[in-house]
């Protein structure tokens, strides 16, 4: 039996504030950008660092969770699959776009502030009205 898998894990900190939009049936989307680090030694023993970027991709509930509670800078990790997207550019030039759509996500620091913040226990726990 052959089995198949797309699959997609990366924890990383978020390149800019996330942007909601709705389709034109009023499906909400919302995008941002994670950057992954990763820290090695060269055979001459020099340090380097490489820094890997991803453009995330998240609907319905999901885009309004991450347009709530994410912002530029915070630690996430997200869970989803790859998606190669085609489309043209203004001068109508063929492009390509590798994106991770997201069905999971995760804060892993601290969380951006809401509307909420009397209750500081619910704060300094993480816990999420959803």
């Amino acid at each position: 039996m052959s089995h198949d898998l797309n699959k997609v894990m990366i924890i990383g900190r978020l390149g800019r504030d996330p942007e909601m939009r709705y389709t034109p049936s009023g499906k909400p989307v919302t995008t941002f950008s994670v950057a992954t680090s990763r820290s090695w030694n060269t055979s001459d023993g020099e340090r380097r660092r490489e820094t890997e970027w991803f453009n995330v991709v998240a609907w319905s509930n999901l885009a309004e969770i991450c347009k709530q509670y994410l912002s530029k800078g915070q630690q996430v990790y997200i869970e989803g699959r790859l998606q190669t997207r085609k489309w043209e550019d203004n001068d109508k030039n063929p492009r390509l776009t590798v994106e991770v759509v997201a069905n999971e996500m995760i804060i892993l620091g601290d969380r951006k502030p809401s509307s909420n913040e009397g209750n500081k226990e619910e704060t300094e726990n993480n816990k999420f009205p959803f």
